[in-house]
């Protein structure tokens, strides 16, 4: 039996980005895109891995595989919809900027 490759593909003007994974690959591929977005030599953004990343979970919903919650990559805390962030009345343990390195 063959192991099935899922692809996700984004083009951005010139640029392709293709991933290729397995299902078991789910929560790597997610990181991935992580770690993409926070390369600044890249023109992949934020809003580029959050949208390929609501691919990948309807995906496993559709198939009924949910993500491995512990190695998905979650929001720690919401952000209010617009106006000033105090980040002084963050807990220290939420600001967590190497999460993706």
């Amino acid at each position: 039996m063959t192991e099935e490759i899922n692809v996700l593909a984004l083009v951005k003007g010139e640029e392709r980005y293709v991933f290729l994974f397995s299902d078991q690959r789910r929560a790597e591929a997610l990181r991935t895109l992580g770690r993409y977005a926070s390369n600044p030599d890249l023109s992949f953004t934020w809003y580029d891995a959050a949208v390929l990343s609501q691919k990948i979970r309807a995906q496993a919903a559709d198939q009924n595989e949910p993500v491995a919650s512990d190695a998905a990559v979650k929001p720690r805390f919401e952000f209010p919809a617009n106006g000033p962030i105090d980040i002084g009345s963050l807990d220290s343990d939420h600001l967590d900027f190497d999460e993706f390195s």
